[in-house]
């Protein structure tokens, strides 16, 4: 095991010490085919399931396996109009599980999100009976604070490319906090605790994935 890899399994095991103190769920996969095998076994067959936009549940493969497989799925991208996709959502906040990940997870267990419209935040929060979450190791910070820098440097400017929004940072790669119509910084939520045990499941990956 290299140096990196060894770093990664131990800073893991520190993190869900302290995801468990906050009564979440934490694990680690060395990688990302680890993680989709765990995901998989969490959500029993026929099994509601729907997710929020993310690079690392697509990256991983766990997407690909979930349609592959025998779940109800609600893809919010299969909504034609506004209509659909406003029923869509409201089905999507009775489902079974929740698929994510999360931009930023600090060393004390905390879960640090950015979004825009707040669909993927808001089944986070409330709604769903379980959140599964698949989080690449390069999203780790020390704090909240530092969390926060590094969605703002790492994650918001590619995802707004990826998205191609027309925002300050899609076109600079650095954030000036704006307002702009197409901003994605809408909405900032820190978890530092599950009322309910174990309903939020991190699933940490010992890869770079998402952003």
């Amino acid at each position: 095991m290299t140096p990196i890899k060894e770093a990664y399994k131990c800073t893991a095991n520190t993190v869900i010490k302290e995801l468990e103190k906050n009564n979440m769920k934490g694990y680690y996969c060395e990688n990302s085919e680890e993680a989709v095998k765990l995901a998989l076994s969490l959500m029993p067959a026929g099994s509601k399931i729907s997710w929020g936009g993310s690079a690392s549940i697509k990256d991983c493969g766990l997407l690909d396996a979930v349609r592959k497989a025998d779940y109800e799925i609600f893809d919010r991208d299969t909504a034609t109009t506004p209509e659909e996709k406003k029923q869509l959502y409201s089905q999507v906040m009775l489902c079974d599980y929740f698929l994510m990940s999360s931009n930023a997870v600090t060393l004390n267990g905390e879960l640090v999100n950015i979004d825009g419209t707040g669909n993927r935040l808001a089944p986070m929060i409330c709604g769903p009976d379980n959140v599964i979450m698949i989080v690449g190791m390069n999203k780790l910070a020390r704090d909240i604070e530092a969390a926060y820098d590094r969605i703002k440097v790492n994650a918001c400017p590619p995802n707004a490319i990826r998205l191609n929004l027309d925002t300050p940072c899609a076109k600079t790669g650095k954030c000036f906090n704006c307002t702009s119509p197409s901003c994605i910084c809408c909405q900032i939520v820190v978890t530092r605790f599950s009322r309910i045990k174990d309903r939020i499941k991190v699933i940490l990956v010992g890869e770079e994935l998402g952003f």
